[in-house]
């Protein structure tokens, strides 16, 4: 059953262009900051690809993606917030769209805020924190939107502890694209 998501003034429609531009350039923007702060001398967490990797990282989206659901179902107040954000983003894109919204951000913010981020702040608990209140107010598109914004704080949390934990920055990257492929096709699914 679908329920009607409530309109917010803060946030106006966008279209199918305006999103894709808007995750394109967003992408561009964090990407080009990532290579700013490598050319000062951060050291990147290394990518190592293997099995491991791939099972760590599919599994934690798993994860995500579960605990977001349960929380989008018990929480009125992030559902909206979700609901808004989501239905912003996600109405205008066509499926195929999809790929993009998973693999932009998905490389993009993990390359800046666990790659980058987490490294130039220390490897440690101030470091995961800081890194990821920064990625959850990336998150924040309005003052009604906090819930959304406290979500992807903890993502945050979730993601960078595993690039601490295991020291592979490709753990949250196949994380986070899968937990965005997933989510948006879910949302997408029943919101159509």
């Amino acid at each position: 059953m679908t329920e009607k998501i409530p309109e917010n003034p803060e946030i106006e429609p966008l279209t199918r262009i305006q999103v894709l531009v808007a995750m394109g350039v967003t992408a561009l923007v964090l990407l080009a900051i990532s290579k700013i702060c490598l050319l000062f001398g951060v050291n990147l967490l290394p990518v190592s690809w293997n099995l491991k990797a791939l099972f760590w990282g599919i599994a934690i989206a798993l994860g995500i993606t579960t605990a977001s659901a349960i929380i989008y179902r018990i929480w009125p107040a992030y559902r909206r917030s979700a609901d808004t954000y989501l239905m912003l983003v996600l109405s205008p894109l066509l499926w195929p769209d999809l790929v993009w919204l998973g693999l932009l951000p998905g490389l993009s913010e993990e390359l800046l805020f666990r790659g980058v981020v987490l490294s130039a702040l220390g490897l440690d608990t101030v470091a995961l924190v800081a890194s990821s209140v920064f990625f959850g107010v990336l998150h924040l598109s309005g003052r009604q939107q906090w819930p959304y914004m406290i979500w992807a704080t903890i993502v945050g949390l979730v993601l960078g502890y595993s690039a601490l934990v295991t020291g592979n920055l490709l753990i949250p990257i196949i994380a986070h694209i899968l937990t965005n492929l997933i989510s948006s096709s879910v949302w997408k699914w029943e919101h159509n």
